[in-house]
């Protein structure tokens, strides 16, 4: 009997115990939940305005190096490569100047066939003025030995006498003929030297333009510095969309005009980027960065703000962000830096003196204006702010007081993400 007793007393306590066990997990299924909310403190100090943005190595100064206009297509015979250094006044690229040199030796034969042609004529019109001076005082004669004859006309008879005045008419007719003939001799005779003058310079100044082109059959690079070979964009019959082309090399057709070689001056680099709307008052020309090159692990490089926009332009990649371009330059020249190889830059701004920040994600925006969500008592309010400066990390603000919690997320959303009614909020953005 008292086995059985104590049986039922401890089976009563079991059950009381499991009936204050649930009632414990109604009561706690009843409660609110709480908010799991991250939070950060606002705090006092100096804020350095430091701003990072990605850029592109580049040369200061570049030459390019293109095929000569020498009409028709061109054969390359020798090309540099791509990657090593020159100086300047080296010949990187060289054509094959068969052609030219048989324009040359074409223009050269016309030379010689215009000068023999030149003497000939000059001998010619010796020869014809020599036989127009004995016509003409074969003529002279004629006519002195007429008037002779007419100066007799009394001493004949009137027949002869008409005879001779007749005769003198025709040889004075004779005289003035050949008179006006010699003219047209040397008119004509100057002007076949004229023609044949034309025709000379012709071919010399055709020889001048051909040994013109097989000295630019070498071109030279006017700076030294590292050589990149272009794309042959007429490898695929010009045919360029969605392919890699191949770079020019020895053996190629070229067509004059085409850019063959870039040459870039390594000596001096400057890096091109661009900068976000929001950093862009925070830094001016003439500022101190700090270059790490990604090609050049654990090297940092000096340099500064060498230009800045005046005018942003929407980056079509990144959505409605505007963007300000900008251009750093590097203080020293490192033989291991190329052109087009990714920099990070960090411009060191100005430092503000005892300001109140919180980091960036702790500002929001809601109709166009800042706020943050401060807490009070177990619940957060929204607070619109005044915003300093900022840079990429903080914000420096104005509205509240040294040692206020904040939100670093939107409490409301993340409510709606613990109840699944909605998907996060992007710190930095209000719904």
């Amino acid at each position: 009997m008292k086995i059985r007793k104590a049986i039922s007393i401890v089976l009563g306590l079991l059950v009381v115990i499991a009936l204050g066990a649930g009632a414990v997990a109604a009561l706690n299924q009843m409660k609110k939940p709480e908010r799991d909310i991250p939070t950060v403190t606002l705090k006092r100090g100096n804020v350095e305005m430091k701003i990072h943005t990605y850029g592109e190595l580049r040369a200061v100064r570049s030459a390019t190096l293109v095929a000569p206009p020498v009409g028709g297509a061109l054969q390359i015979v020798k090309l540099a490569k791509t990657g090593s250094r020159v100086e300047a006044n080296e010949v990187l690229i060289e054509f094959d100047p068969s052609d030219q040199e048989h324009i040359l030796e074409q223009n050269r034969y016309d030379l010689r066939q215009a000068e023999q042609e030149i003497a000939k004529g000059k001998a010619d019109a010796i020869v014809q003025a020599a036989q127009d001076q004995v016509a003409l005082l074969k003529a002279r004669y004629e006519v002195r030995r007429a008037e002779l004859e007419v100066s007799r006309n009394e001493l004949v008879s009137a027949i002869d006498a008409k005879k001779n005045l007749l005769t003198l008419e025709e040889t004075k007719r004779r005289l003035e003929q050949l008179q006006q003939d010699i003219q047209s001799h040397a008119a004509s005779n100057q002007a076949g030297e004229r023609v044949l003058a034309e025709k000379r310079n012709k071919a010399i100044l055709l020889m001048q333009q051909a040994q013109k082109n097989i000295e630019n059959m070498r071109v030279t690079t006017p700076i030294g510095g590292l050589v990149a070979v272009k794309e042959n964009r007429d490898a695929m019959g010009g045919q360029t969309f969605g392919l890699q082309m191949p770079e020019y090399r020895q053996g190629d057709q070229v067509f004059p005009g085409r850019q063959i070689v870039q040459v870039h001056a390594v000596d001096e680099m400057e890096i091109s980027a661009k900068v976000n709307e929001s950093d862009r008052a925070n830094f001016n020309e003439g500022q101190p960065i700090q270059v790490l090159v990604d090609a050049i692990p654990g090297k940092t490089f000096g340099g500064k703000t060498k230009t800045v926009a005046g005018t942003a332009v929407r980056d079509w990649s990144s959505g409605d962000i505007r963007r300000f371009d900008a251009t750093f330059q590097l203080s020293e020249a490192d033989p291991s830096i190329r052109p087009g190889v990714t920099a990070q830059v960090t411009i060191t701004g100005e430092v503000v003196k005892d300001a109140l920040y919180l980091p960036r994600q702790a500002l929001f925006e809601k109709e166009g204006k800042p706020l943050v969500y401060v807490k009070t008592g177990g619940d957060f309010q929204a607070q619109e702010v005044k915003i300093k400066v900022r840079n990429e990390s903080q914000v420096v603000v104005e509205g509240l007081n040294e040692g206020t919690v904040v939100a670093l997320v939107n409490p409301d959303e993340a409510v709606k993400k613990t109840s699944g009614a909605s998907a996060p909020l992007t710190p930095g953005v209000s719904r």
